[in-house]
């Protein structure tokens, strides 16, 4: 390792050491969708040093993202959100790759790029993409780390194939929001996409272990976790 990379990454060395380390820096995550969850979780991807982050968002900086969405600033507003938190991410870790892809998450789109990742971080409001992403993910047995909000409340899964029932098969009858927009605390999405990223680091540089066959629910109101245990089961994708 480079000697900025040592002072850089010391506190993280002593826990993971450099083998760790030099796992992290030769892993490529996709974040899908970089607003409340994508781009905490990428801020804390980018300083831990995965070496290639791929964004794709086709959103733009509003004045009311910037109530939870602290990887921007008001200066971004009217913005492409993935050219700002690539602009930003570079800024934190310059020796990292930020590839920033302004765009819908089409399935052809996301087919191609979850191809060449290592594994896939939720940072989607939309359940319909959500299911695209896991299906895609299952085909191609890439892990994927899945998080959703509402108020004060949050959850977290990784569907791994291979290791756990899909997203699918864990939810079967996704939630339909019938109020627009959905309400959010603005800790809630900084605290599930934190765990994110911590899911997805210690995967890629093969530390601790992920939360796996669980999901991990979250209550801002009381500030308490719990876990629900997940058996697998009969299910469109992965049952078979």
């Amino acid at each position: 390792m480079f000697p900025d990379e040592l002072e850089r990454y010391h506190r993280q060395l002593l826990v993971i050491g450099e083998e760790g380390q030099e796992k992290l820096r030769e892993s490529v995550v996709l974040v899908v969708g970089v607003g409340g969850l994508g781009s905490i979780a990428s801020l804390y991807l980018a300083a831990a040093g995965v070496g290639r982050l791929v964004l794709i968002d086709n959103g733009l900086v509003e004045l009311s993202n910037l109530q939870r969405q602290i990887l921007y600033t008001t200066d971004d507003l009217g913005r492409p959100k993935v050219y700002c938190a690539a602009k930003r991410l570079g800024l934190l870790n310059p020796s990292i790759n930020i590839h920033p892809i302004y765009s819908e998450a089409s399935p052809d789109l996301l087919r191609r790029i979850i191809r060449e990742v290592d594994l896939v971080v939720d940072g989607l409001d939309n359940w319909e993409t959500r299911i695209v992403v896991d299906k895609i993910c299952y085909d191609l047995r890439k892990p994927f780390i899945h998080a959703g909000i509402h108020g004060f409340y949050g959850q977290l899964y990784i569907a791994w194939p291979g290791k756990t029932p899909c997203l699918r098969c864990v939810f079967p009858h996704p939630p339909k929001r019938t109020d627009k927009p959905i309400p959010v605390f603005s800790t809630t999405p900084g605290i599930l996409g934190l765990l994110e990223a911590n899911e997805a680091l210690k995967i890629l540089a093969g530390v601790g272990e992920p939360l796996l066959n669980k999901i991990l629910v979250y209550d801002g109101r009381t500030g308490l976790f719990d876990y629900v245990e997940i058996k697998s089961s009969d299910c469109k994708v992965c049952g078979e």
